[in-house]
């Protein structure tokens, strides 16, 4: 229990860097053109927190399941790796570099990193699994979200 207990604490502390690092320009998102359909931005802080939260349990399972990672196959802990990364990536993307069309791209690399991860780990656990499916349906809902802002926005003079 203690090893699950230290996994989740250091998952969550990691997937929630980016935010820390790399702050939501709200200044720069409140001049972009945003779909009717929208989330508030309070929101968003919110479905993150839930979300790392039940990732990092994800994690931890699969953690204490496969011997600290020694019994997953590398693709488990690549397709992990490479999510990450792209999760952490937005935050920079969107509110430092300002490039929609690549915030875009990332949120995809996260919902389809987010479905292969989901699938290299139900062998471990079908609850771990599980707990990924909200992950998995946001990322797709922001992957959209993104696409319609940088449609929204592709002609406008902040663009990149």
């Amino acid at each position: 229990m203690f090893s699950f207990i230290v996994v989740f604490l250091i998952t969550y502390a990691l997937f929630s860097i980016s935010g820390v690092l790399f702050p939501t320009d709200l200044t720069y998102y409140k001049t972009l053109k945003k779909p009717s359909w929208n989330p508030p931005a309070k929101l968003f802080g919110i479905a993150w927190g839930i979300l790392y939260a039940l990732i990092s349990a994800s994690v931890a399972i699969v953690y204490t399941k496969t011997d600290g990672f020694q019994e997953a196959a590398a693709s488990y802990v690549l397709l992990l790796l490479i999510n990450y990364l792209a999760n952490q990536a937005f935050t920079f993307i969107e509110f430092k570099l300002k490039d929609r069309r690549l915030a875009f791209l990332d949120t995809a690399i996260v919902a389809i990193t987010t479905f292969l991860l989901i699938n290299a780990t139900i062998p471990y656990s079908k609850l771990a699994a599980w707990l990924l499916i909200p992950y998995l349906l946001w990322s797709c809902f922001a992957t959209v979200l993104a696409w319609s802002i940088y449609q929204l926005n592709k002609d406008a003079k902040h663009s990149v």
